[in-house]
């Protein structure tokens, strides 16, 4: 029973790689490039609420967001726009 909390851990923590990586894609200047934790963050919560069945693939997660960008939270979609615009 004790392996239930080692899955989530090791599902949490391929979740924040596959956001830190859809976050690189999605980058637009070097800054954005690698992600923030604040941006990663952000989006985080989206990706399990949209996308969970994506998860680990990167470009599915990506593509999915895209999809859903109506359905984004603010701050995930304030973390896909550049500044400025």
């Amino acid at each position: 029973m004790d392996a239930k909390p080692v899955q989530s851990s090791k599902l949490a923590r391929r979740v924040a790689v596959a956001v830190g990586l859809m976050l690189m894609l999605f980058s637009a200047g070097s800054a954005f490039a690698l992600g923030t934790p604040e941006q990663r963050k952000a989006c985080t919560p989206d990706v399990y609420r949209l996308c969970a069945g994506e998860i680990p693939n990167v470009r599915a997660i990506t593509a999915c967001l895209r999809r859903n960008k109506a359905s984004l939270s603010e701050a995930c979609r304030a973390a896909f726009e550049p500044s400025g615009n």
